[in-house]
């Protein structure tokens, strides 16, 4: 009896062990300026090649577009799905062009499940969504990973409502969640107050501008990570390139504490 209970004491303990491990991610957000680039040559193995080169786990992507005619009716996030050879997800904001626009998720591990989140736009503004996936990592674990973009123009009544959402969705919410996105706003406003009540920045002060692409003045994308767990930030960074949008990308690696 012995000889059976030791064995199986070493391997309980063993994977008590390893689940206690941190889980790292390389996560990054881009806003693709719907596949054109700024040559307009609409070269998606240049936003491809941007992408593959940090090696990311889970991507958010903003501006995409799906079989609309500017984009050639390609499915913009499963052609970089395939260039990336990541595992790609659309969701939908409104229908334009023949065809749809919306966020796109890029990523190496497989989708438990998936949500698209409508976020509240007044009539004359573009809809807007928030793409949630739930990912099972292999740790055992699963995240939520939230891609999305806010409202865009200079009255902030709309970004406000939609950031008040989000932290109201997510304020309890049953798993660990990465929010990633062109949020449309600077660390100092209204609608990022409401979000970071909810979640914590993983850009260090003073915090690097992620737009015009050409010449950085102001933040207005972002990885945040809820409050609710121990996330501790590696690395973050902006991924500068003229070429393929009119924003930065802006990348990080996290590690999630389990203990």
């Amino acid at each position: 009896m012995k000889r059976i209970i030791f064995p199986l004491i070493l391997i309980s303990l063993t994977l008590s062990s390893h689940a206690q491990e941190p889980v790292r991610l390389r996560v990054l957000s881009y806003n693709i300026y719907h596949g054109a680039t700024m040559k307009g040559d609409f070269n998606l193995d240049t936003i491809a090649d941007v992408i593959a080169s940090l090696k990311p786990d889970l991507v958010a992507l903003q501006e995409v577009d799906r079989l609309t005619n500017r984009a050639r009716k390609m499915d913009l996030v499963t052609e970089l799905g395939l260039r990336t050879k990541l595992a790609p997800l659309f969701g939908r904001a409104m229908y334009y062009d023949s065809g749809e626009y919306g966020e796109g998720i890029l990523s190496a591990f497989s989708f438990v499940s998936s949500c698209n989140r409508p976020l509240p736009a007044s009539p004359d503004h573009e809809p807007r969504c928030a793409l949630e996936v739930l990912v099972a990592l292999p740790s055992g674990d699963t995240i939520a990973f939230v891609g999305t973009h806010l409202d865009h123009t200079r009255n902030s009544n709309d970004r406000i409502d939609q950031a008040r959402l989000l932290a109201d969705t997510y304020k309890n919410y049953p798993y660990p969640v990465l929010l990633a996105g062109d949020l449309n706003a600077t660390p100092d406003s209204e609608a990022m107050g409401l979000i970071r009540q909810v979640f914590n920045m993983t850009a260090p002060k003073p915090y690097a501008p992620t737009i015009p692409s050409d010449d950085p003045k102001k933040k207005i994308d972002y990885i945040m990570s809820d409050k609710a767990h121990k996330w501790k930030v590696l690395e973050s960074r902006v991924i500068q390139d003229e070429v393929v949008s009119d924003h930065c990308g802006y990348f990080v690696i996290l590690e999630l504490d389990k203990k």
